[in-house]
């Protein structure tokens, strides 16, 4: 598609000068040229060219040549003008801007991935999703998920093409690279499917990643965007989902922002509030006084849902000793945790503590 783009604008501007004018691919293929019969040759041997890359200029013996796109952007085009002078110079500069504007309109306009893209970066008008949804025949009312791939110690370029394989359809299902280290997946999804679904999806999605490329990853899923408009808000809930994870599910790869329960909203809290919550909590001992085993004990005593037997059992220990325990962080915090309310309170504030603590490492 992109010679088509070239091509025409080479049409426009040939009778502004003499001289051919065309662009080659990276490879040093004519894929546009006013000089119809060059297309699809090769030209020379651009490895064998030299001249001022930092302006992303190089010279043959009679051509002059400057590489398409931004100056950090990778080669996959460059304008190529008859000539060594100035004159050439000039016309492969002013060539250069008319088909990085045309181009980058084209896609704006016609590619549908930049169009997704852009939505999920607001980097569009509400009103002219609409417009532009028109213009691709781009169906807006179909339920889709938001994943956000995060690559975790290290990024490998072949994650975005597992990735991009693993979803083939590209009319329905996208893979944009947002950063060197964020993938998204915009995935169409059939009526019904549920958040377990999603999340068996993005598993799947760690798992080949894990296998095949040996990356890391986290993966943060928004809840379901039923309309186009609302894929910006479903990537910021992923985003918040991968966030609030490094605090809360620091063992989990698959994260989903519906099932972040109370750590979603301590996490917007300011810090200063959460400081002043401990330290009505815990008026008799900071909660820095309970050492290692008491906590563990705790947090076992919280993952057996309050069960005293079966929480001794699991700690392999008599039940009178979980009882001595409990009694004695009872005397130490006032809060007796076989209460449900004051159970409660004690596991907001561990959680208030653990977040307290990631803000204060970031610092």
């Amino acid at each position: 598609m992109s010679s088509r783009i070239f091509q025409s604008v080479i049409l426009q501007m040939k009778e502004a000068t003499d001289r051919c004018l065309g662009v080659i691919d990276s490879e040093g293929f004519v894929v546009a040229c006013s000089e119809l019969s060059l297309i699809g040759t090769k030209l020379e041997n651009l490895q064998t060219l030299t001249g001022d890359m930092s302006e992303q200029f190089f010279v043959s013996a009679s051509r002059t040549y400057k590489i398409l796109g931004s100056p950090n952007s990778r080669f996959d085009y460059a304008v190529f003008v008859d000539g060594r002078d100035a004159t050439a110079r000039s016309i492969c500069i002013m060539a250069a801007v008319a088909f990085n504007e045309a181009k980058t309109n084209y896609d704006e306009k016609y590619n549908k991935v930049t169009f997704v893209k852009n939505i999920i970066s607001d980097n569009i008008l509400p009103g002219d999703v609409y417009v532009r949804a028109k213009e691709l025949n781009f169906v807006t009312d179909v339920p889709r998920a938001v994943l956000l791939i995060r690559q975790l110690d290290k990024s490998d370029i072949a994650t975005l093409e597992l990735v991009q394989g693993m979803f083939p359809d590209k009319q329905k299902d996208f893979v944009l690279s947002m950063s060197e280290t964020d993938i998204v997946v915009i995935k169409e999804l059939e009526l019904g499917v549920d958040g377990k679904e999603i999340c068996k999806l993005a598993e799947k999605i760690s798992e080949a990643i894990s296998a095949e490329v040996m990356v890391k990853t986290v993966i943060g899923i928004g809840t379901v965007a039923k309309h186009l408009r609302e894929l910006a808000d479903r990537y910021k809930e992923a985003q918040v989902a991968i966030e609030v994870g490094k605090v809360f599910e620091t063992e989990k790869t698959v994260i989903h922002y519906e099932n972040l329960g109370i750590g979603r909203i301590i996490y917007q809290l300011p810090t200063t509030l959460c400081e002043m919550f401990l330290s009505e909590v815990f008026k008799k001992n900071p909660i820095e006084s309970l050492d290692q085993e008491t906590l563990y004990t705790i947090n076992k005593f919280f993952e057996n849902n309050l069960n005293v037997s079966e929480t001794s059992r699991k700690l392999f220990v008599h039940r009178n000793t979980l009882v001595y325990r409990l009694e004695k962080i009872k005397k130490l915090t006032g809060l007796d945790l076989r209460e449900f309310d004051h159970a409660i309170v004690f596991k907001v504030a561990l959680m208030v503590k653990k977040y307290l603590n990631s803000q204060n490492s970031k610092a």
